[in-house]
């Protein structure tokens, strides 16, 4: 197993949290990407592979949910809340958790990502044993073999066209529904261990990973920076102005990009300003039905503890707001999300809670 798997399962707790500029700027490199293909997917077999991070549990269905790391929720089409855990694929249907990896013999590796595509097909990426996609009747593997770029996944994106990103380990494979094309460091992209893509409303696609904030426009890769002015004049390393680590990037309803990572949390408005919103590290962001804007970030002076936040709307705009501190503790929280009831979905160390505004549900036994 890899470092990298280590990281996302545990090391992520010795995240450094470094100062940023309110400003930023945009260098651009030209690079072209070749066409590359590769044969459809095939059928997933019962062949079962070791992960040491997979959290080995009998229960099918429970009513409880689950106990490990919970690091994405999805609510699908028809109102089902899947949760991407440590324990593999759950399904909350309202009543009842069920473990689809251990209902259909799935291969045992911890769920890192979600998504429901235009069709209403389900994704699910795992770390180790590529992509899961699952049609309401059978789970379907995609790995490697298949043309996937890395069978270790961090995200999942579908643009405008319908094209479905897929950020890897080791690079972003782009299915067209017939086919997968491979972008890697080869291509042009700033850094392959990529944690978060999104389209905004002028086309580009924004790529966040480990070492790199960058615009893609089809053609040519823009590394998003830090403005030189705030750098060392004698700093040599060509990578000190880069947003290192950035967790998520999301666009707005009024097409603000935001982003996190451990440069903080950052806004870039529509008129091409940065601002830095906070300092601490920021993991996930999140804008509900109003507009608000979820995070969840180390909390300010205490490094063992994490808190989940709600930016209001209507103080957004402009100079950086103070936000609500929903829940604060000795956690580390992911995957923010809103049900079509208005819940707060966050996932935890610890398994999943839903916040009605008032009180949490963590699903567990009293």
């Amino acid at each position: 197993m890899t470092k990298k798997i280590f990281f996302r399962s545990s090391l992520f707790l010795l995240l450094l949290i470094s100062l940023a500029a309110c400003n930023g700027q945009q260098e651009t490199g030209s690079f072209k990407v070749p066409p590359q293909t590769s044969t459809p997917e095939a059928t997933e077999t019962k062949s079962q592979d070791f992960d040491p991070y997979f959290k080995a549990s009998a229960a099918t269905k429970s009513k409880y949910g689950p106990t490990s790391i919970t690091r994405n929720i999805m609510q699908d089409r028809n109102g089902d809340i899947w949760l991407a855990t440590w324990e593999g694929i759950i399904r909350y249907d309202g009543k009842t958790f069920t473990n689809f990896t251990n209902k259909n013999y799935l291969r045992k590796f911890h769920v890192f990502s979600t998504l429901e595509d235009m069709d209403g097909h389900l994704w699910f990426g795992t770390i180790g044993a590529g992509v899961y996609r699952y049609d309401g009747v059978n789970f379907i593997n995609i790995t490697q073999k298949n043309g996937l770029a890395y069978d270790q996944q961090g995200c999942f994106y579908q643009d405008r066209s319908g094209k479905i990103w897929i950020g890897t380990m080791e690079g972003i494979s782009i299915y067209n529904g017939k086919s997968y094309r491979n972008i890697t460091t080869n291509d042009g992209l700033p850094d392959n261990d990529i944690n978060s893509i999104v389209e905004d409303r002028s086309g580009k696609i924004w790529i966040a990973s480990r070492g790199a904030l960058c615009t893609y426009d089809g053609l040519t890769f823009t590394l998003v920076r830090k403005d030189k002015d705030q750098l060392m004049p004698d700093v040599a390393d060509k990578n000190a102005g880069n947003f290192y680590n950035v967790r998520t990037v999301i666009e707005d309803l009024k097409g603000n990009v935001w982003f996190g990572g451990n440069d903080g949390f950052w806004r870039y408005d529509t008129n091409g300003k940065f601002t830095q919103i906070a300092k601490e590290f920021t993991g996930y962001i999140y804008e509900d039905r109003e507009g608000n804007i979820w995070t969840s970030s180390a909390a300010s002076g205490k490094p063992d503890e994490w808190q989940l936040s709600r930016y209001a709307a209507e103080c957004l705009d402009g100079a950086p707001a103070t936000p609500t501190v929903i829940l604060q503790r000795k956690d580390m929280f992911f995957g923010i999300t809103e049900d079509a009831d208005g819940g707060i979905w966050l996932g935890s160390l610890n398994g999943v809670g839903r916040y009605d505004g008032k009180d949490f549900d963590w699903f567990r036994a009293e």
